[in-house]
């Protein structure tokens, strides 16, 4: 009994935390985990994004690098969104179709639909295309930018929310990874 207990404890948690999809962890082909390491060169992992990325600077994006992507991966996925918001998670960022051997991005990525290499923005949670800088009510708010390495390339136009790239990518995720900074208004 208390063994059933627990083993419904432990799929309410990893489905109530990860919605039941790629969120938490992925596997390459034979189970193996696969993790994509992501840094920036603005800012360190936990450390504070500079208000030059925020709305209160000039929101631009920060520059990305990433390495760790499987040589088998077809395109990159990116989301940013902040979990502290009041509203819930708010979506900064959706980014996709980042081809496979990208290894960075500079800042100031354009909001434009299409990019010159094929990517293809998303709708942040202000229902515009591209990157979309902190801009937290009060208090410090954590940003996670997230790298997803997919074995397909999606067919699908540029605008589409996160909701709808992660149903998309769902069973398509390779390796995956993460940077979290922060930001607290003065």
């Amino acid at each position: 009994m208390v063994y059933r207990v627990f083993c419904l404890l432990s799929a309410l948690l990893l489905f109530g935390f990860c919605g039941g999809r790629n969120e938490c962890y992925s596997k390459a082909k034979g189970g193996e985990k696969m993790n994509i390491e992501v840094k920036s060169s603005a800012f360190q992992d936990g450390g504070m994004i500079p208000k030059r990325y925020t709305c209160d600077g000039q929101d631009i994006s920060p520059p990305l690098s990433w390495g760790g992507v499987p040589a088998n991966a077809k395109s990159i996925a990116l989301i940013m969104d902040d979990p502290d918001a009041p509203v819930g998670t708010w979506v900064h960022w959706v980014l996709f179709n980042i081809p496979p051997g990208t290894k960075e991005l500079a800042e100031k990525i354009p909001p434009s639909l299409s990019l010159p290499d094929g990517a293809r923005h998303g709708k942040n949670g202000w229902g515009k295309l591209g990157y979309g800088g902190p801009c937290p009510p009060g208090g410090t708010h954590r940003y996670y930018f997230k790298f997803y390495a997919l074995d397909i390339i999606l067919n699908v136009q540029g605008g589409i929310t996160k909701s709808q790239l992660l149903k998309y990518i769902e069973g398509h995720v390779l390796a995956e990874g993460q940077l979290m900074a922060k930001y607290k208004r003065m």
